[in-house]
């Protein structure tokens, strides 16, 4: 099969010939970090990774949705903790040695005064289930995300994947917190 193709390349004069051997075009890889909730996997772009680490209790914030579970002291910054269970609108857990929160950098976006846009990293805390592992992507190898009518809205996902049989929801961070949750951090923080 892949003789074949080879073949046809160069009949067709395609690009991959250098110096007579056929050279494979490389696929462009992404890595993301996966990780379980509710049963199914997720993964986030693991380049706005930062870290993870065990669970902790954070300190309550009061008048936060009830998926900001509260804020933790990261090396002198306050991180604020979100729940994905909870913000998914999933079933409650007790938290136990494999609950994990995932430090992800995430991007905002801000009008400025000028009329152009702010860019500025927020860093956020994400509880999940578990982690899985790092998979390397394909990037044309992700499909499209459905409308998944409900429970978690298609803006929050880039699209959909295969690792190992497993099918894999790979998240858009900046989209999914910043989506309500930094308004709602923000009144809090304000008051």
């Amino acid at each position: 099969m892949q003789t074949q193709a080879a073949a046809g390349q160069l009949e067709s004069g395609a690009n991959g010939i250098e110096g007579g051997n056929f050279v494979d075009e490389e696929k462009e890889v992404r890595q993301h970090l996966t990780f379980v909730l509710g049963g199914e996997e997720y993964g986030f772009d693991i380049l706005r990774v930062q870290e993870i680490k065990g669970w902790e209790v954070p300190t309550v914030i009061p008048n936060t949705p009830k998926y900001v579970k509260g804020v933790i002291n990261l090396r002198g910054a306050i991180v604020p903790v979100i729940d994905l269970r909870l913000r998914f609108q999933l079933e409650e857990v007790r938290y136990d040695e494999l609950t994990v929160v995932i430090v992800l950098n995430v991007h905002r976006t801000d009008e400025s005064e000028d009329g152009g846009q702010n860019v500025t990293n927020k860093v956020v805390g994400v509880v999940v289930d578990g982690v899985s592992d790092v998979c390397n992507v394909e990037l044309d190898s992700i499909r499209p995300a459905p409308d998944f009518h409900g429970i978690i809205s298609s803006d929050f996902v880039t699209g959909l994947t295969t690792d190992n049989e497993k099918m894999i929801v790979l998240l858009d961070i900046d989209h999914l917190i910043n989506s309500g949750v930094m308004s709602q951090l923000d009144k809090a923080f304000d008051n």
